[in-house]
């Protein structure tokens, strides 16, 4: 009998909260497990902490001469992949008058455009059958003050998923994009909501709190199953009830 080859999935921005929880879902769920981020300290202590086989690989998802260098490492070392979870992405908020050429630049540039041409650069490496899954944002369908740049970049991103969801149906790979509402994450103190700012999330939240970063892993884990098999093009919310709150967004 033919040994069952293993499967591998490469996440995007997973040296910490839900690219990191998401690794720690997919080891768990027998893959191998490459990681990217831009600091190589980070990526070098969660590769340690998550333990065999994952990798890691410093790669800044806006920058297209690193996201060349990731396909060729990518190709070298696995040939193929099953799973391409595009999560890497900043999160930077300020009144729309104040919005400068080089913040707009900075946000799309990895938001959107790298998340673009990441999934463009290892698609001839995603195998039939395979997904790819971007994460989105509410803020993609809100309309939060401060947040006009990094709402376009993920309502972009909603937009690409949905033309690859038809684009790439007859290689039989499916795209999906998961849009979480507020989460508990590193990334969320960086983009300047600290405990107060994400208590005031959670009282926005029909179900009164933010997500954990495993929560929404264990979506990623779900929607590139053989149990989501018929699900393409769909964008899932994992929001507590926050989209549909009268004072959301």
């Amino acid at each position: 009998m033919t040994k069952k080859e293993q499967k591998k999935i490469v996440i995007t921005g997973g040296n910490s909260g839900i690219g990191y929880a998401t690794a720690e879902e997919f080891l768990g769920r027998g893959y191998k497990v490459l990681i990217t981020g831009r600091n190589p300290g980070a990526i070098q202590q969660a590769v340690y902490d998550l333990g065999f086989p994952a990798e890691g690989f410093q790669a800044d998802q806006g920058s297209l001469a690193d996201i060349q260098k990731l396909k060729d490492y990518v190709r070298s070392r696995y040939t193929q992949i099953d799973v391409l979870f595009i999560n890497a992405g900043i999160g930077k908020f300020g009144p729309f008058e104040s919005v400068t050429e080089a913040a707009f630049d900075e946000v799309m540039d990895i938001n959107f455009k790298g998340a673009f041409f990441t999934a463009q650069q290892l698609l001839p490496l995603v195998k039939e059958g395979g997904s790819i899954v971007f994460l989105s944002s509410s803020n993609a369908n809100g309309g939060m003050p401060g947040a006009a740049v990094h709402s376009a970049s993920k309502a972009a991103l909603n937009s690409l998923a949905r033309t690859l969801s038809r684009e790439l149906a007859p290689k039989r790979i499916r795209v999906n994009t998961i849009v979480p509402g507020p989460v508990n994450t590193p990334l969320a103190e960086k983009a300047g909501f600290g405990k107060e700012g994400l208590d005031h999330m959670a009282a926005l939240v029909p179900m009164g709190r933010v997500a954990e970063p495993h929560e929404i892993a264990k979506m990623v884990g779900f929607i590139t199953s053989r149990d989501a098999a018929f699900v393409n093009g769909a964008e899932i919310s994992i929001d507590g009830g926050f989209s549909v709150h009268p004072l959301a967004g």
